[in-house]
């Protein structure tokens, strides 16, 4: 009876432990269940069965646990909760378009490394050189990549 007892609290323990992991993340209910019901089955093989079949339970707890692990991971189980789609839109931002390298205008807020400007009627985010740009001064858009327009301090 103690065998079964001891198999029982194993096997509820590595389905909580299932749960835990791959269901339920972080520390949850089924994290401490699972906790609970292998250390408990170990205790009672210590105490009811001796130490020789304590050792026995104590490694098959471990293996088991990798075992169920390695199988899971293994399995198509995790294809089915996997995120398969790439993102591939981006905000399209007309202000950007009318915008070239070489175009002057005005750093509305201080630039230190990004901030806002506006070239023409347009007010659009830039981001500078490396250099800090004070509010109300004179810039130049020196590249744009990748819809980032990158400027400097306009010198005269």
């Amino acid at each position: 009876m103690d065998i079964l007892i001891i198999v029982s609290l194993l096997i509820a323990g590595l389905i909580l432990l299932l749960l835990e992991v791959f269901l339920f993340p972080g520390i949850s209910l089924a994290g401490i269940g699972a906790t609970v019901c292998i250390v408990y089955a170990n205790i009672r093989a210590f105490n009811e069965l001796g130490t020789w079949p304590g050792v026995i339970t104590l490694a098959i707890s471990i293996i088991s646990s990798i075992l169920v692990f390695v199988w899971f991971m293994r399995s198509k189980s995790l294809d089915r909760l996997a995120l398969k789609k790439d993102i591939d839109s981006s905000v399209k931002r007309p202000e950007v378009a009318t915008i070239k390298p070489g175009d002057t205008g005005v750093a509305i807020t201080r630039l230190a490394q990004i901030g806002n400007a506006q070239f023409g009627e347009n007010i659009v985010e830039v981001k500078t050189t490396g250099d800090f740009i004070d509010a109300h001064s004179p810039i130049v858009v020196e590249r744009i990549t990748d819809g980032v327009i990158i400027v400097a301090p306009l010198t005269i």
